[in-house]
This record gives structure tokens, sequence and C-alpha cells, in this order.
């Protein structure tokens, strides 16, 4: 399995980190203190090089402003070949950022539910 998280357009909601059975994910800040943010498998085009996807900043900033401390952090994808394919992060994700390829190379891409 590989996962992959797409960085520009990671809220930073915590949602696959709190939901993952197997610890794929890691929350680190975006000032590089908890490590490198763009240590997964992620192609350059989704690394993170600060700046946010303005469609899904614009869908969630109402939000993040109220209730969350997103935008702060972004999802890393550390242990990727844990991946068991429950999908429960595919379904979380607020930002639909996350990618998984499975073994037989068949993707899967997160749908906020």
């Amino acid at each position: 399995m590989d996962v992959y998280v797409e960085k520009p357009k990671c809220t930073g909601c915590s949602h696959c980190f709190d939901v993952c059975p197997v610890a794929v994910f890691e929350m680190r800040p975006l000032d590089g203190s908890k490590g490198d943010i763009n240590a997964d498998t992620a192609p350059e085009e989704w690394k993170w090089k600060g700046q946010e996807d303005p469609a899904v900043f614009a869908k969630w900033n109402n939000d993040v402003q109220k209730c969350h401390d997103h935008y702060k952090q972004k999802s890393v994808a550390v242990n990727g070949s844990a991946c068991i394919l429950c999908q429960a992060c595919l379904i979380e994700c607020e930002g639909e950022c996350i990618v998984i390829t499975d073994d037989q190379g068949q993707k899967y891409h997160s749908i906020y539910k």
C-alpha cells in the first residue's frame, strides 16, 4: 500500500489521524518543529510549498475560524505501508486530499461524506 496527502488541500483537521486504526498519519505543524511536512510519498505537485488550495480554503474558511485549529498543521502519511484499506480516512477527510494506491495499482481518493 502507498498512501500520501495532497498537502495544499489538507485543512489540518486531523480526522485521518483520529480514525486510522493502524497509525498511518501524523499531524505536523507548518513550522517543521515536529518533522518534515513532506515526508510521505506525495508527488512533487502535491508537496507543501506554502500555499493552500484556494477552493478548499474557501469552502472551509468560516468553519476553520470558528471551531478548529486548522491550517496550522498538515497530515503526513508516515506509515503508508501499514494501511489496511479500511477507507475510514477517505470518508472523513475534509480536504479530500488523501490518495491510497493498493498493491494492484488501484487508486482510491478521499471523498468527504
